[in-house]
């Protein structure tokens, strides 16, 4: 039997952990996570990883396995999910990947190209105007000289948006020119599920989440890492919004509605991307047996 890779992708907060549980459960296999910043110890609350719980019941990848301080790109994660993949497959037929990272969900499937480098000098001077002039300003920059790349960008990412501006600067072109859309070839069938809710019904379980993360201690969590807010992995939303209210430029009140604000403005982004990839199968997070019916057909 030819090995299987069972993505289940979605917006943040339609519920892809526990759908992954349950399907990894019925094939008693493991779960490779695609999300970009589960992966870092220090972010916990923040990045609603799995629970105590959920991590017992299935064995996941990719949580909790690097630091804030290290350097991650999709090129390093096409690499480290395909050798978690293959360490799955030494033992079952079946292998679950849970994530709404795009990016990383494209280079595990399909690879990732190879891509020129980008001047570190350009790099630092972006830096430094995002520092000064803050993210309207760097959006704005984005926007008129990398229109294509802004429109799918995740746009409070200050980080990603410096990459591709610097990027494009130094070699003249945007990066997306280096998605040749030649697919690598994978020794293992590829089945991609889509998780999607009413829109009314996901806005409103990301308001909910936000709300259970303060309880939680997300607040605590942020001020712990706001020393080393100039990490590129720590700016992202749920805490580039706290560090902003530290600095004195936000209330708190107003930081936490933008963190609303700026999930549900990322979860249309993730279904957009998601929705261009018509080998996608959509289902809601619920319709479990209907999902391993298709899985089984497949």
């Amino acid at each position: 039997m030819q090995k299987k890779l069972i993505v289940i992708a979605g917006p943040t907060a339609v519920g892809k952990t526990d759908t992954a549980i349950k399907v990894a459960q019925h094939f008693g296999t493991e779960i490779v996570s695609a999300d970009s910043r589960q992966c870092y110890r220090e972010m916990t609350i923040g990045t609603a990883k799995p629970t105590t719980d959920e991590l017992a019941a299935v064995h996941h990848y990719f949580i909790d396995s690097h630091s804030i301080t290290e350097d991650l790109n999709a090129g390093d994660y096409e690499q480290l999910a395909l050798n978690y993949c293959m360490q799955i497959f030494d033992k079952n037929d079946y292998a679950v990947v849970c994530g709404g990272t795009g990016l990383y969900i494209k280079a595990l499937c399909e690879g990732i190209d190879e891509m020129p480098k980008t001047d570190r000098a350009i790099e630092h001077e972006l830096q430094k105007g995002f520092d000064e002039n803050g993210i309207a300003w760097l959006q704005s920059i984005v926007a008129n000289e990398d229109p294509e790349f802004y429109e799918h960008a995740e746009q409070q990412n200050p980080a990603r948006l410096i990459r591709a501006l610097a990027f494009k600067r130094t070699n003249g072109v945007s990066i997306t020119t280096y998605r040749s859309g030649q697919t690598k070839p994978r020794p293992f069938d590829i089945i991609k599920i889509g998780l999607e809710l009413p829109r009314a019904i996901l806005y409103d379980r990301i308001n909910r989440r936000v709300e259970i993360m303060m309880q939680q201690g997300l607040w605590e969590e942020a001020s712990n890492l706001y020393p080393q807010r100039h990490l590129k992995n720590l700016q992202t939303v749920g805490y580039s919004e706290i560090f902003e209210c530290l600095d004195g430029l936000l209330s708190k009140e107003k930081s936490i509605e933008l963190i609303k604000q700026h999930s549900r403005n990322y979860a249309k982004r993730q279904l957009t991307w998601f929705k261009k990839d018509a080998t996608f199968k959509w289902f809601e997070p619920q319709d479990v047996n209907a999902i391993l019916e298709y899985i089984l057909q497949a």
